[in-house]
């Protein structure tokens, strides 16, 4: 049977995977929002698109251990299902997933997930391990679910281009790519940004501007390189920032580019401890 709170009438809540297979037996055209929390404006875009686009959706709450190479970054990763619960109630979310550890990694993979040599640049370079725990998760709760459609937020647009590699095997679902939400300064909603001192916040939201008229300022300048070095110099120097990259990508090939024609601007850096990832 299923686990519900009194207050939450509406919403199946699948602690299980007894749960889970109970209530999607014989759901069809079925949405799937994978999340670790702390939800956000960008979760409730995707979430509203598949409510909208399925006849019923499922959010999931994991905090997937296996793609985090910091145990600190793991056991500081904001939390707050009260809040969450809140969210997805207002919604009218059908169904929220909240399998432990056991419940997903219920098998033993017979061999390991390896990216290939050039996938691994940006993110993939700085945090060993973080993609293949992502996309093994990814397959292991899209053979749990079997959704229809995934919807997942451009922002960390690099795991959207490797899960996709990956689930495009899976021919029965299909991975919608939703828009990346911000705020009036370009700063993307993010459950990191709740680690953020109010201070911290502030500097966010201006790297970011200047991030966006970098990318706008860039356009098919052939000294695009130089330019993006400047730009990161000086941001080091004046924020007191440290970045593990800032790159122009083809996002096609995911190479190097020399233009913004259909390319992004991607970044990771460092306010003291919290690590912060977009593109523009």
């Amino acid at each position: 049977m299923f686990y519900l709170l009194n207050y939450f009438i509406q919403m199946k809540i699948l602690l299980n995977n007894n749960d889970l297979n109970e209530a999607l037996y014989n759901v069809s055209n079925l949405g799937f929002v994978p999340t670790m929390g702390s939800l956000h404006k960008g979760h409730i875009s995707l979430i509203k698109r598949s409510l909208k686009e399925c006849k019923k959706t499922i959010v999931s709450i994991f905090v997937n251990p296996t793609q985090f190479n910091n145990k600190n970054d793991y056991k500081n990763y904001p939390r707050n299902n009260r809040n969450d619960f809140s969210i997805l109630k207002k919604l009218k979310v059908n169904f929220l997933y909240m399998p432990k550890k056991n419940d997903v990694y219920y098998f033993k993979r017979k061999s390991l997930i390896k990216l290939k040599k050039k996938d691994k640049i940006l993110c993939a370079k700085y945090r060993k391990g973080h993609f293949e725990g992502v996309i093994d998760v990814m397959d292991r709760l899209t053979k749990l679910i079997k959704p229809k459609k995934i919807y997942m937020g451009e922002k960390d647009f690099q795991q959207l281009y490797l899960v996709k590699k990956y689930i495009k095997k899976k021919p029965k679902t299909k991975i919608i790519s939703c828009k990346t939400i911000r705020d009036t300064n370009k700063l993307a909603f993010s459950s990191r940004n709740k680690l953020l001192k109010k201070s911290e916040l502030k500097m966010a939201k201006k790297i970011s501007s200047e991030l966006f008229l970098l990318k706008r300022k860039l356009g098919n300048n052939k000294n695009s390189k130089k330019l993006i070095s400047q730009k990161k110099n000086q941001l080091t120097y004046f924020y007191d920032i440290k970045f593990d990259y800032l790159e122009l990508i083809n996002i096609s090939t995911f190479k190097n580019s020399n233009t913004t024609k259909n390319s992004k601007l991607f970044v990771a850096y460092y306010i003291n401890n919290v690590r912060l990832i977009d593109n523009f």
